[in-house]
């Protein structure tokens, strides 16, 4: 008999292996963050004794959020019913140019807790104080990418682009195993080439992926067209952006063309459906970008413009929006993939999005016995469809235990709440 220190016991387990296996009553055996092995349940207890045992339904690999500004959760609800660059100019920015960094950490360690509580274990993070979302992150103990927002005028949080660059390098240097930087020039719209170059270069210094927002709208596109000559993927692409491994959020407005050029260079998209829709931005491309062999993520955006932090939600938005003329179109699997497979890969952290032996223990335990998911004929169907995030009731990373049924392994959630009066006040001018 072996010592671990858990075994997680399920009715149904999700690996996302190769054959993306259904398996029933296995376990997984997890030891110093990585895990041991999955196994029938009678075999697990026969060759591991463990310090804790759990049990529950269903278990699958942690949700990755390909996309997020968790920190927004401050302006939730605050300038809703917008298009984008109305929201971004009249009650985005403005509101930014006062944001202070204990503002930004409480902001995001809500978000992080929200996160959590709905099975993600993994995001990729653009923000203003990114220090601070990262500090949060660290209480919270999720695996997060992240860097300063770079723009081509002053934040609050940096006086000019060289700033944010320092402040992304810094980031860099009190890199972890669950926090990892990346290059995060916000948009084309909001930079400029020497910007753009710039940020190139440190991400080939550092050895770290380039994020940005590119193609979601059609006023973008056009507005970089009258500026560059050029559409915004081949002007990054004629900067060299796509050098470096890339993830571009939402890519709404691409053609094919556009969509080879990403294939090629294995760029990956975080696509967005709930703030697509909400901002009426348009409907990405998916089934073209997913048939060119590309790795398409699935993320929520801010809670300014979504209003939530939730794959489940993302997962059935993405599903339903891509069959309104073809019911055919990203089947329940394809979608789960997206949430996993392809939104480990648009982090740039390939070990994560499965469950393996070896790999990292990172995993949802999820209560199938509410109404909404029975009877259970399918239970990947029943994730993508039918689950609405409430019913995870275990999150876990590198085999710490961060959320279970309704507690935070890391913080009193309570505290958290008592404090979101601060965020009301803040945005009130008070």
């Amino acid at each position: 008999m072996m010592p671990c220190d858990t075994i997680v016991h399920s009715h149904i387990l999700l690996a996302q292996d190769e054959n993306r296996s259904i398996l029933r009553d296995h376990s997984v055996a997890i030891k110093d963050g990585l895990i041991c092995a999955i196994a029938p349940r009678t075999d697990i207890v026969g060759r591991y004794v463990p310090d804790r045992e759990m049990e529950t339904d269903l278990v699958l690999p942690g949700l990755v959020n390909a996309h997020a500004h968790a920190a927004m959760t401050f302006v939730r609800g605050y300038g809703d019913d917008m298009p984008l660059m109305d929201w971004l100019t009249t009650r985005i920015f403005p509101i930014e140019a006062r944001l202070e960094p204990d503002i930004t950490r409480l902001a995001s360690l809500l978000g992080h807790a929200e996160m959590l509580s709905h099975g993600i274990t993994a995001c990729m993070d653009m923000y203003i104080f990114e220090d601070a979302v990262f500090d949060a992150a660290r209480t919270a103990g999720l695996r997060l990418v992240g860097g300063e927002a770079v723009f081509a005028f002053s934040s609050a949080a940096c006086r000019n682009y060289h700033e944010a660059l320092e402040a992304t390098r810094r980031l860099h240097e009190r890199s972890s195993s669950r926090l990892r930087t990346a290059l995060n020039p916000h948009s084309v719209y909001t930079t400029d080439s020497e910007i753009l170059a710039a940020c190139r270069r440190l991400a080939l210094e550092l050895d770290m992926p380039l994020h940005i927002h590119l193609a979601e709208t059609a006023d973008e596109c056009a507005l970089c067209e009258q500026r560059t000559g050029l559409r915004p993927v081949a002007y990054c692409q004629s900067l060299g952006l796509f050098d470096v491994p890339a993830t571009i959020a939402h890519g709404v407005h691409l053609n094919k063309d556009e969509i080879a050029i990403l294939a090629d260079k294995n760029v990956c998209v975080a696509h967005n459906p709930s703030s697509n829709m909400k901002l009426a931005s348009g409907i990405a491309p998916v089934p073209d970008m997913l048939a060119a062999g590309l790795d398409v993520g699935l993320g929520t955006d801010g809670p300014a413009s979504n209003n939530q932090l939730n794959i489940f939600a993302e997962m059935r938005q993405a599903a339903l929006l891509h069959k309104i003329s073809d019911p055919t179109a990203l089947p329940a699997q394809t979608v789960l993939d997206m949430a996993t497979i392809h939104g480990a890969a648009c982090l740039h952290w390939p070990e994560l999005g499965r469950l393996r032996q070896g790999g990292p223990a990172d995993l949802v335990g999820m209560n199938m016995r509410f109404p909404n998911l029975l009877p259970m004929h399918n239970p990947v169907s029943q994730l993508v469809y039918a689950a609405g995030g409430h019913e995870c009731e275990l999150t876990m990373v590198e085999g710490e235990v961060l959320f279970h049924k309704g507690k935070f392994g890391r913080f009193d959630i309570g505290d958290v709440i008592a404090e979101t009066g601060e965020l009301l006040d803040f945005v009130r001018g008070k």
